[in-house]
């Protein structure tokens, strides 16, 4: 018997509930192949390892880092095979850290940009007559 009192396996509304995912996520992390589908009860309910709980909570940590669903099923369906994928792990992190910083070096440029039209704007409008077009937009076309 698990800390829960049970005999180490749950149904997918338990598990859902414990890792805070719905049922449909779990049924779609089977399909992906993060998950291992589980056998079911002769009344057909899932009836997972205790084990599923800390799965899905590593799978939803990943997610949170960037990982996506399709790279964790490779390197899952590798250690779960008994191989080591860490050295792929880790190469996969650094790719997404690489994407990071060129995606803040483009939104820097972006806010920079948006800093100056803001200044180019407030004066256009410093000089318009309240009621009039300040011609705000039209003025991004000749930038």
């Amino acid at each position: 018997m698990d800390s829960r009192g049970s005999t180490g396996s749950m149904r997918s509304g338990e598990l859902a509930r414990l890792s805070g995912v719905s049922t449909d996520t779990l049924r779609h992390y089977e399909r992906v192949g993060v998950l291992a589908k589980p056998p079911r009860t002769i009344s057909g309910y899932r009836q997972y390892p205790s084990s599923a709980l800390e799965r899905v909570r590593l799978v939803r940590r990943a997610m949170s880092v960037g990982f996506s669903l399709e790279e964790l099923a490779r390197v899952l369906g590798v250690r779960d095979k008994g191989g080591a994928p860490c050295r792929q792990v880790r190469d996969l992190a650094a790719s997404k850290l690489e994407m990071i910083e060129r995606r803040m070096e483009e939104l820097a440029l972006v806010r920079d940009q948006l800093e100056k039209l803001l200044e180019d704007w407030d004066g256009r409008l410093a000089r318009t007559t309240p009621g009039h077009r300040a011609g705000l937009l039209d003025s991004l076309s000749r930038s």
